[in-house]
């Protein structure tokens, strides 16, 4: 009897621990926004990139990884993301931003 709980408990944790992967990749992986990993498991599914043998996994994991995204939208209404990722993207938005409003050097 207490094998089949153990065997039950292995079971359910390991469905547990393999639902939501695009939400936690997105999550650890520095996108900003409510719902990424959902946003991005759309794209996998939209794009003609994506292999054949990939998208139904995705189609899986979808749901789960809406449920997760919707459990963190708290953190991520008050999470800032201070990642490299989003620093490097920051820094060269401004240098775009202000290489645009000065004008090229007349050869």
């Amino acid at each position: 009897m207490k094998i089949r709980q153990l065997q039950h408990l292995f079971l359910g944790s390991g469905l547990v621990a393999l639902c939501g992967c695009s939400s936690m990749m997105t999550h650890t992986g520095g996108q900003e926004g409510y719902y990424p990993g959902t946003r991005a498991s759309y794209e996998l599914l939209k794009d003609g990139d994506t292999s054949w043998g990939i998208k139904p996994f995705v189609a899986l994991d979808m749901p789960f990884t809406a449920v997760a995204d919707t459990l963190l939208i708290p953190w991520d209404a008050f999470h800032t993301n201070d990642s490299v990722r989003a620093r490097v993207e920051k820094s060269e938005q401004k240098n775009l931003a202000t290489n645009s409003v000065i004008p090229p050097a007349a050869p």
